[in-house]
């Protein structure tokens, strides 16, 4: 049995309440499934910058090096600026360990109320281009608390990075119903979005059991939430690809609800896997936060390490929980974090004795 290492970061706010759940309904898997996950917990996020002036050690990305992926809860604090918490751990391990896929499933759930009228079922991935696009480090201000202040940020689309995007997201629709869609904006951006264009169509040609749209972001937006059922596989830009993915969370009842995997596809560097949600310090401590995002998280972790039997496991048992009304009061429900981590701990062993999980679509 081949021992696997994942690096734990629950962070700030609701992470330490989310993350602690999503380990116990992972442990649980593990030990069902003879799975060997050894868990290193890491302290860093906000409270680790109060006290140290940055978000993690040194030599933190050589420490989580060491690891087959990456489990991560929520950061951010009122207490540190955003551009801080973001810039100083999150995008860092994007970035050093190439993991230039962002995945995030937008599924109906049953048992959560969505806030459209639709029946029809809503089952699509996002894929988000992660290392640079709108997110690019090129720019700076001048002139700071002048009349003229100026602030410049460059968006920087390599060859490289729109081809590799949307040939994992080529190959994810060819697995599914072949049907792509690419976000764009080239009637109003000149130059990048046409680039973004014309390299995803060359790209797609590649897979001729893929059919591709490209849709305007603005139009694709309201597509989104007046029939999100007739989508299957969107492939979008880095600012773009992180709007419509909050947005189609959203649609199916909560942003609590979505998972997200940051994929470094060719297994060179760990993985990240984290929920969408952010740490919520208003909810903090409270024992309100929905774990189902770093739950799902999990699940998509143990798929991309190989263990497709297990991630299916757990997917039954948190849609498990939830169809049977046992959701957090985010989602209507009427339980804590604590209960509805129960409810899918007793979920998973009653699937486990049934054996009654399907094989799921694969996505990582």
């Amino acid at each position: 049995m081949t021992t696997q290492r994942i690096a734990v970061i629950a962070g700030d706010g609701i992470g330490k309440e989310v993350v602690p759940a999503a380990i116990a309904c992972l442990e649980r898997i593990a030990e069902l499934h003879t799975l060997d996950l050894r868990f290193t917990y890491f302290d860093w996020g906000s409270e680790y910058y109060l006290q140290h002036g940055r978000m993690m050690p040194v030599d933190g990305l050589e420490q989580l090096a060491a690891h087959q992926a990456i489990f991560l809860g929520a950061v951010g604090s009122p207490e540190v600026p955003d551009a801080e918490s973001l810039w100083g751990l999150l995008i860092p391990i994007r970035r050093e360990f190439q993991q230039y896929i962002n995945l995030r499933p937008v599924k109906t759930l049953a048992g959560v109320a969505s806030p459209l009228k639709a029946a029809q079922p809503i089952d699509l991935l996002i894929v988000r281009e992660n290392n640079e696009g709108e997110y690019s480090e090129v720019g700076g201000r001048m002139y700071r608390g002048l009349p003229q202040e100026t602030a410049v940020q460059e968006t920087i689309f390599t060859r490289l990075g729109v081809s590799r995007v949307a040939r994992y997201a080529a190959s994810l629709a060819a697995s599914r119903s072949g049907r792509l869609t690419s976000a764009t904006k080239s009637n109003g951006i000149i130059h990048t979005m046409p680039f973004w264009d014309e390299i995803v169509a060359e790209t797609a040609r590649l897979y001729p059991e893929v059919s591709v749209t490209s849709e305007l972001v603005d139009a694709l937006a309201a597509h989104l939430v007046l029939k999100p059922w007739t989508f299957d596989v969107i492939v979008a830009s880095n600012l773009l690809g992180d709007i419509l993915s909050d947005l189609g969370s959203s649609v199916t009842g909560s942003i609590g609800l979505a998972p997200s995997a940051n994929l470094n596809p060719e297994g060179e560097f760990p993985s990240l896997f984290e929920p969408v949600h952010g740490s919520a310090p208003d909810i903090a401590g409270k024992g309100l936060a929905n774990p189902v995002g770093q739950i799902w998280s999990g699940a998509m972790m143990l798929e991309h390490l190989g263990h497709i039997e297990a991630a299916t496991h757990l997917q039954s048992a948190f849609e498990s929980a939830l169809r049977d009304g046992l959701g957090t009061r985010d989602v209507g429900g009427p339980s804590s974090t604590a209960e509805f981590t129960s409810g899918v701990l007793s979920a998973i062993d009653t699937l486990a004795a049934s054996q009654a999980y399907p094989t799921p679509s694969p996505v990582s």
